[in-house]
């Protein structure tokens, strides 16, 4: 059956695809009538808007806005000419709107609402907002259009306000009539058909006036000459309305039903408020007899939203909002165009079954679509859609929004004029004589809307249309597919335009081979490309215009080298996939030299060597054995990339994008140039982060060689195939590397080994690097026969290398252990260096020092010189138990050696804080251990030396046995005695009467004295007990006499204070119960002394303050004016009055009283008062 045949109405029928309000034929009004479809989503519409609408009959309103919103060919235009039909009841070829709508609103009650709403007086005026501005677009291009279709629609000029007031001053006259009747006899014309070219009729109107007006010929010649403001005010025409409406019925309605508002105003600020207020002045005015319906493509919440701007008052008034979506468009479609008749369907029902299996993998999207893109569900899905798909219907509005979005549309276009019903009609007629088994292709729909793109996409089509007919390059169906592309050239992020999708989107039979058409696909693409009508990203495809092209051509040619793609490549691999600088095995960290192809990157470490080969390398085309070849006589890893990635043609066009911007100075470029070069360089990151997709993917399906060998395994990511690569090549290359088995982590543990602190012998088990330690010995043996010995450094460089590749700290480790071992010797600067030298590490390991360091073999001791050593230790350390090899026996005697050296060292300490006895004996022990030890570095040396001063060590023994005694057994005793004899050395004056203890404490000062006091020490305890007894008796009586005079100058204190003298007393008081604690305290006899002292001192302050309170007043004077004598009074001590003295005699106790009574004189001799204190 012939698709034209199958459906209900014949889809060659004339139909207005294209919704224009003005156009009111009966023959469209009918069509558009009869044919309407009231769809479930505008059932829903209808009902909410005269549910709104009817309420305003009953009660007054301020909210008579309506906002239609819908995107563009979803039929909103189409909804508001039916409101308009229906609120005017439109008769159209015999019939009233309501008659024709009485089949289509199936619910009675929301039909009674529509009929009670149409049969109330009502007037509407439905106009296109764009077609009805007057002069140029500016913020008052709201107001005057409505002003004009208002005045219009009154019977007025509305295009010419000055006209308007004119006909409404000569209406008001009532000389309408005869102002028609006079400008028909004296123009020879009708009024209306000649009042908007007045401009050319000056003479006729002036003489019109004159004979209807009475007007003068100079008043009717200004008034004709006179320039008034074509604007209009909101509030003078929301008057004229108000009067308008007021006189008509009291429930008279009139509803302007503006088309296309939103796509009017845009982003306009100032006509988004113009249209504000209008609503708002109407609504207060008209109290809910003007009504304002508009359409626009924006919804209202978004149409209102603005940064700075409050439009609350548009949201306010404009309450009723209803929104069509594509299911109503779809719903239309499937009923006047689509409609099957009664044969199709059972057709179509058949063949579904048949072909169900087939349908369902017939369109299947990739994966990043955002859109859920489908087939068929059903059968029943499959006879609605026929001969299209369902995704189709979503596919085709978005590409209507995006036409309109990015401003590519003509001017027709961009208007809002092409519906979707016109478009899905045009691609029907265009397969109609197809049978049953063909589909609409999307690239029909261009076809549909060509005619309303702008030139400048046009001419791109027509162009390769001309080269495909001329076979320039491309084909036919290139041209087609070109087509497509255009079609999805702004819907990337929805429907990726890669082969699988473009495929699907191509399909034109249900029997189609989608393989073969993917494939014939792929070969349109590349010649599209090759011709430069399509670009490529990554797996997507794009429609360019001219000037992209032009760019395109440009970047094209932008020379990159196969040497600069290396670097990118080299970059990628080595700096985000694989970014470790050393191949890490175990405890190894092994340097690689990294290739690109044969370029390296970096600098060469001379170790194992990686290879990745690329497109561009030499090895590439080569064959597999020449590789196996190449790979196990250089010890190499091979991979070569696999061909399945564009990893070299993105890293390619990257480059290119980026040196082609850089050439360019692009502020100075045209804007459009300038967003198609910014394009592209968003295009360079998408590129460069695809590459490294596209290397790891290249790197994990590319081929691996490694040492000869062909390595066939999986892997899950790049990483762990380069990780694999490596670890085969160490294990072929470094064939010696498991000779160490036991590992060094830090110069500590050299330094462990070196000072004998880790058992370091040789083992038969070989898990003590034994074999290492064999191999490196060996080594330096042979060398030592040469010319000279090693340099540290040189043993580094040849066990770092192939095939050792030990680690530097381990082999630093095996030549520590072999010098323990007593295997080999250290020589720095012609002298041989002792295993603990403080620098030995650096000399092992530093750079700076392992070039000075030669290893050499070591030559044992003489048997007999050992043996010689061997007996004389035998003797001199008392012990039987002696080493027999030469390496034991150095430890050992090192040992003993460094022990007394310690010992004697540590005597030496005792000798820094005090003066014990024979110091330098001691000194001169610790030297002889110096010197022995100082010979350490030879073994032979050091034994000879030691049999050198056989005599000298022993005679240091002996001498130095008392002196140990005396620090092991008598350093207490002498310890103590000195610190008693520091504690007495200042009161030694004390004991000046006691001659017994004078004696003791000179004794002890010999004792100490002595050079070797060992047998007198006994003595010291003795002596000293008889010292500290006298010195008790004698701190006991200090302490009675000091405190006796605490007590008297307590008592003076108080004898001499008066009443006025309490609070200084309780001072004093307390200060001698702080003494008494003192003096009860003290353990010296000079700080009873001390006390004493202070008790005077105080004592005599205090006296001195209570003088002070007790003094009498100052005198007064005489009657005379004469001032009474002041009496002169002094203060002296009683220890000064008194000292302390021993009296034997009469004549003693008289001297003594004299000189009392002598002071007593000579201090009243210049004083009126003589304290004593």
């Amino acid at each position: 059956m012939n698709i034209k045949n199958m459906f209900l109405n014949d889809i060659d029928r004339q139909i207005n695809g294209v919704i224009q309000v003005n156009q009111d034929d009966d023959l469209s009004l009918k069509q558009e009538l009869s044919e309407y479809v009231i769809t479930t989503e505008l059932r829903k519409h209808f009902y909410t808007f005269f549910d709104h609408y009817s309420k305003s009959l009953d009660t007054s309103t301020n909210k008579v806005g309506v906002w239609i919103s819908g995107f563009y060919g979803s039929g909103k235009s189409h909804f508001l000419k039916m409101l308009s039909y229906l609120l005017g009841n439109k008769k159209v070829a015999g019939k009233s709107a309501i008659e024709y709508f009485k089949d289509k609103i199936e619910d009675a009650s929301v039909f009674s609402t529509i009929k009670r709403c149409v049969d109330n007086p009502t007037e509407t005026i439905l106009f296109e907002i764009s077609k009805a501005t007057v002069g140029q677009k500016n913020d008052a291009s709201i107001v005057r259009a409505m002003a004009k279709v208002f005045y219009n629609h009154l019977g007025y000029y509305g295009d010419d306000l000055k006209i308007v007031k004119l006909e409404r001053f000569i209406e008001k006259n009532n000389k309408t009539i005869e102002f028609e009747k006079a400008f028909e006899e004296i123009n020879g014309n009708a009024w209306i058909d000649s009042r908007d070219s007045i401009a050319f009729f000056e003479d006729d109107i002036v003489e019109v006036l004159i004979k209807v007006l009475d007007m003068s010929e100079t008043s009717a010649r200004n008034w004709f000459n006179g320039v008034e403001n074509s604007d209009m005010s909101i509030d003078q025409l929301a008057n004229d309305i108000d009067k308008y409406v007021k006189s008509k019925d009291k429930n008279f309605k009139l509803l302007f039903m503006i088309d296309e508002v939103g796509q009017y105003i845009n982003t306009d600020v100032n006509l988004k408020l113009s249209l504000q207020g209008i609503v708002e002045k109407l609504g207060s005015t008209s109290q809910g007899q003007v009504w304002i319906v508009v359409t626009s493509q924006e919804a209202i919440d978004t149409f209102t939203k603005h940064d700075e701007m409050d439009f609350s008052g548009i949201l306010g008034r404009f309450n009723t909002k209803l929104s069509l979506t594509s299911s109503s468009a779809d719903e239309v479609i499937k009923k006047r165009i689509l409609k099957k008749n009664d044969n199709a369907q059972n057709l179509l029902i058949m063949n579904y079954k048949q072909t169900q299996a087939i349908l369902k993998n017939l369109f299947t999207f990739s994966d990043d679509c955002m859109m859920d893109l489908k087939g068929y569900r059903d059968e029943n899905e499959y006879v609605d859609n026929y001969p299209f798909v369902p995704y189709q219907f979503t596919i085709i509005q978005k590409v209507f929004d995006a036409i309109r979005n990015y401003g590519i549309a003509s001017k027709h276009q961009s208007s809002g004029e092409r519906s979707l019903l016109d478009c899905y009609q045009l691609a029907t007629q265009t397969i109609k004589n197809k049978d049953e088994h063909a589909l609409v292709p999307f690239y029909y729909f261009y076809d549909t809307i060509s005619n309303a793109l702008d030139t400048t996409i046009r001419r791109v089509i027509n162009r390769a249309q001309k080269a495909a007919e001329n076979g320039d390059g491309i084909l036919p169906q290139d041209v087609n597919l070109l087509k497509l592309l255009y079609l999805l050239r702004y819907l990337n992020k929805d429907i990726p335009s890669n082969i699988d999708n473009v495929s699907n989107l191509m399909i034109d039979d249900v029997r189609i081979d989608k393989i073969k058409l993917r494939e014939a696909i792929k070969t349109s693409l590349d010649r599209l490309m090759r011709s430069n009508y399509v670009a490529k990203n990554s797996d997507k495809y794009s429609f360019l215009t001219d000037e992209e092209q032009d760019i395109a051509r440009d970047i094209k040619k932008v020379d990159i080298s196969n040497q600069d793609i290396r670097k990118s490549i080299s970059a990628t691999i080595f700096n985000e996939i694989y970014t470790h600088t050393k191949f890490k095995y175990g405890k190894y960290d092994f340097g690689f030299d990294k290739f690109i192809d044969d370029t390296v990157s970096g600098s060469s470490s001379g170790g194992v060597c990686l290879k990745i080969i690329t497109q561009a390398g030499e090895l590439y085309d080569k064959t597999e054995r020449e590789i196996l070849m190449t790979s196990g006589l250089s010890k190499e890893a091979i991979i070569i990339l696999s061909d399945e990635t564009p990893y070299f043609e993105e890293i390619e066009q990257a480059m290119k994008i980026i040196k082609f911007t850089k050439q360019r100075n692009i502020s100075e470029l045209p804007k459009t140039t300038q967003d198609i070069i910014r394009k592209y360089q968003d295009e360079v990151k998408q590129l460069k982060d695809r590459t490294r997709e596209y290397i790891e993917k290249a790197i994990l399906e590319g081929k691996l060689y490694v040492s000869g060998e062909k390595v066939k395994m999986s892997f899950s990511n790049a990483r762990d195939k380069i990780e694999f690569a490596l670890k085969i090549l160490v294990d072929s290359v470094y064939t010696k590397l498991n000779l160490v088995n036991s590992f060094t982590d830090s110069d500590k543990d050299i330094l462990e080994i070196l000072n004998g602190s880790v058992q370091n012998t040789i083992s038969e088990s070989g898990k003590n690097n034994e074999e290492a330690l064999a191999e490196v010995l060996s080594w330096i043996e042979r060398e030592n026969t040469r010319i000279s010995p090693p340099s540290m450094g040189e043993i580094q460089r040849r066990y770092t290398k192939i095939p050792y590749g030990f680690r530097e700290i381990d082999i630093a480790s095996i030549i520590a252990r072999l010098l323990v071992e007593q295997k080999i010797e250290i020589h720095y600067a012609g002298t041989i260096i002792d295993k603990t030298d403080r620098k030995m590490i650096d000399y092992l390991r530093k750079k700076v020092e392992i070039e000075k360091v030669t290893v050499v073999r070591h030559i044992p001791v003489d048997e007999k010189l050992i043996r010689k050593a061997m007996t004389f230790l035998r003797d001199y350390l008392d012990t039987n138990v002696i080493p027999n090899n030469e390496k034991d026996l150095v430890d050992f005697i090192m040992d003993k050696f460094k022990e007394k050296q310690t010992y004697y060292n540590n005597l030496l300490k005792y000798y820094e804080n005090e003066k014990y006895p024979e110091k330098e004996q001691v000194i001169s022990a610790h030297n002889l251990m110096d010197d022995i030890l100082e010979h350490k570095k030879n073994n032979t040396a050091l034994l000879t030396h030691i049999l050198s001063k056989q005599d000298e060590l022993l005679d240091t023994a002996e001498d130095t046995e008392m002196i140990e005694t005396f620090f092991r057994t008598q350093k207490q005793v002498f310890d103590n005695t000195i610190k008693k004899m520091s504690s007495y050395r200042n009161e030694r004056d004390y004991f000046s009467a006691d001659t017994e203890t004078l004696d003791n404490l000179d004794q002890v000062s010999q004792i100490l004295n002595l050079t070797k006091p060992y047998n007198r020490i006994k003595d010291l305890p003795d002596l000293l007990q008889k010292i500290d007894d006298a010195y008790r008796l004698l701190l006991k009586a200090k302490k009675e006499e000091v405190n006796n005079m605490r007590i008297q100058c307590r008592g003076d204190v108080h004898s001499l204070a008066g009443s006025n003298c309490k609070e200084e007393l309780k001072k004093a008081d307390d200060y001698f119960v702080r003494k008494r604690e003192e003096i009860k305290d003290a353990i010296s006899l000079t700080s009873l002394d001390a006390i004493n002292s202070q008790l005077l001192n105080q004592t005599k302050t205090i006296c001195e303050r209570i003088d002070i309170l007790m003094a009498p007043p100052k005198p007064e004077k005489t009657s005379s004016g004469t001032s009474i004598k002041q009496l002169k009074s002094v203060s002296i001590k009683r220890y000064d009055l008194c000292p302390a003295k021993r009296l034997q005699s009469k004549e003693d106790i008289d001297k003594y009283v004299e000189d009392m009574r002598k002071k007593l004189y000579d201090k009243l001799n210049e004083n009126d008062i003589v304290q004593v204190n």
